[in-house]
């Protein structure tokens, strides 16, 4: 086994390469996003919640407000299923809908806008006309906000044609994603976790887009394939590095999309090192995890040296308590042990990390 594997950076994508690069957080990337999309094209309005108050949704719409007003930047009431409607009605009018759920918890009171007219309204016509109707939903854990508040939805958006469906985990992705969705005739649903607001990287000065259903390999490895979403990228990353001090090779596979999923990345890493491991925010049963093992099997079954491993919550709703909640939700050392039973090596040494990802998250809910 190696001793340690190489880090790559957006290897799939050579931000560098294509426009100036500059250190932005996650949200200041979402913000910066909806801003050139909005200035490019007239036809884009932002709606939701809070979008025109001083914390604009964690940061991500108040630049957008102060730049555009409340004509195109429109807080709206408690009404997420009639707002999903307007919104599908202002698609097929020429805008361009960019809609915020502060939660997206309370997308389930929007899914049959969603799922029954969105998804399927290109393919109702002949596809001769689409909705190009943006939704962003905030995803995950908090302290303490319990069943209702802290579920990631991606898999269950995930399983319908006719949406794209990303989990963006780095500020460069958040940016180029929904500058993708904002571009795009395919409705969108873009699910950002919390806990990677403050998140810091390299992110392009211009509205780079970038595509969905094209993965990113965060860290190359030989002997274990971490396939992660989200925030799990970072914890899987963790992880990878707690394995490399026992000189194991792990390689972090961040699918970015959910809906179009990338099985050939994900099955040329497996067929290199024989082994899988998923992490995920949400449930095995039915879930992204189980795709993820589903496209092995059926793909590149030969290529398993062992098991596949999933490393998800356990299968109940999620605890108020904060830290029945740190116990419930999986993290770099749940994932480290998976790697290490793959590989034969259960009773090695995990050192005990803290979830990082969260540390910083101060509500408000």
């Amino acid at each position: 086994m190696a001793n340690r594997a190489n880090t790559l950076t957006n290897e799939q994508t050579p931000w560098e390469d294509r426009a100036p690069m500059r250190t932005r957080t996650y949200f200041q990337a979402i913000s910066e996003a909806t801003v050139q999309c909005m200035e490019a094209d007239p036809s884009i309005i932002v709606a939701g919640q809070s979008v025109d108050e001083h914390a604009g949704v964690w940061g991500t719409t108040n630049e957008a407000f102060t730049r555009f007003g409340k004509s195109r930047v429109i807080d709206i009431p408690n009404s997420e299923n009639a707002f999903a409607g307007i919104a599908i009605g202002a698609a097929t009018m020429g805008m361009r809908p960019l809609v915020v759920h502060t939660r997206d918890d309370f997308m389930f009171l929007a899914m049959d806008a969603i799922i029954n007219l969105s998804a399927k309204w290109r393919y109702m016509y002949g596809g001769k006309r689409g909705v190009p109707v943006v939704h962003r939903g905030i995803v995950g854990r908090g302290k303490g906000a319990g069943a209702t508040h802290s579920q990631s939805l991606h898999a269950l958006f995930g399983h319908f044609p006719g949406l794209y469906v990303a989990t963006p985990a780095s500020p460069a992705d958040a940016k180029g994603m929904l500058v993708t969705a904002l571009q795009s005739d395919t409705p969108a649903i873009l699910l950002e976790n919390r806990g990677l607001y403050d998140l810091e990287g390299e992110v392009p000065q211009e509205p780079v887009a970038v595509r969905f259903g094209k993965g990113r390999i965060v860290r190359a490895g030989n002997d274990v394939t971490i396939v992660a979403a989200s925030h799990m990228v970072h914890e899987a990353d963790r992880a990878a590095d707690a394995l490399a001090s026992q000189g194991v090779s792990a390689e972090v596979v961040d699918v970015r999309s959910i809906r179009p999923l990338d099985d050939a990345m994900i099955c040329e890493s497996v067929a290199k090192t024989g082994r899988l491991v998923v992490a995920d925010t949400s449930w095995a049963r039915y879930g992204f995890s189980a795709e993820v093992a589903a496209v092995v099997a059926e793909k590149v079954p030969g290529a398993l040296k062992a098991p596949v491993r999933r490393v998800t919550p356990p299968d109940c709703p999620s605890p108020v308590s904060a830290p029945l909640e740190t116990a419930f939700n999986p993290d770099a050392e749940t994932v480290t042990r998976a790697c290490q039973e793959v590989l034969g090596l259960a009773s090695g040494i995990v050192p005990k990390m803290q979830n990082d990802t969260m540390a910083a998250f101060n509500g408000p809910y």
